[in-house]
């Protein structure tokens, strides 16, 4: 009777297509692991520089705060009247349709990209802007924002406008990256503290930020909406009142 060995492992040769295909897909996990791990630090890092500037900000907005409070009291300490810095930032609401409106004030909504009624957008109070509101002040309302507005606006119903004119909500912060990283605006903190401050890349924030698309507000319109703010309608300027509006319409 034959006898036959059974061939050990290390008998057996390995082809060397395969030999190379393990070493290959070896190399390739390697990299990916070291790829994955890379990117978990990179992750790490930007979470808390984000979380640097959000504080930062928060640190901003309260140091003028506590100043607006220390002028004020100081002017009633010495006897006088403490009056606040104009408002550079106004928040306009369009709150007419488009029947009977002379050309002049219909072009004057196009330039503010307030194409329809309920729709909202920031703008930067200057000499030009103001006699632009002048002109359509039958057609709108508007008024100065406050932070908690302003962050509760870009929150909810923030939009972005991409390169091919789409509409793209500000879901992560790469989304803002994406369009106004070049400025030194890196998250959603950044583009509420660029609208908020009126700061030099204000053009380009407010650009990049959709018209808002507002609600109707619940049983807020007046009878006479149309006759001004002041005369007991809703139309024209009705300063810090504005807040209650939008956070209505919000």
């Amino acid at each position: 009777m034959v006898a036959y060995n059974v061939p050990s492992t290390n008998d057996i040769l390995v082809p060397e297509t395969l030999l190379k295909k393990q070493q290959s897909n070896a190399k390739a996990a390697a990299a990916l692991v070291a790829s994955k791990s890379e990117l978990k630090k990179a992750q790490i890092a930007k979470r808390r520089d984000l979380f640097k500037r959000a504080a930062a900000h928060y640190a901003e907005y309260k140091n003028n705060e506590k100043r607006e409070i220390f002028l004020r009291r100081q002017a009633k300490k010495n006897g006088d009247f403490y009056v606040p810095a104009q408002p550079k930032l106004v928040f306009v609401v369009r709150i007419r349709g488009i029947n009977n409106i002379a050309p002049k004030p219909r072009k004057v909504l196009q330039l503010l990209r307030l194409l329809q009624i309920n729709n909202g957008v920031f703008v930067k109070l200057n000499k030009a802007t103001s006699e632009m509101l002048q002109l359509v002040q039958p057609y709108v309302t508007y008024g100065s924002p406050n932070l908690k507005t302003i962050r509760e606006l870009i929150y909810k119903r923030g939009y972005s406008k991409s390169a091919t004119k789409q509409r793209i909500p500000l879901h992560d912060n790469s989304v803002v990256e994406q369009g106004l990283g070049k400025f030194g605006i890196v998250c959603v903190e950044d583009l509420i503290h660029e609208i908020a401050t009126v700061g030099p890349h204000f053009k380009e924030a407010n650009n990049f930020l959709w018209p808002f698309k507002l609600s109707n507000p619940n049983k807020l319109w007046k009878a006479r909406k149309f006759l001004h703010f002041v005369e007991g309608g809703d139309a024209g300027d009705r300063e810090h009142f504005i807040n209650k509006l939008v956070q209505s319409m919000n």
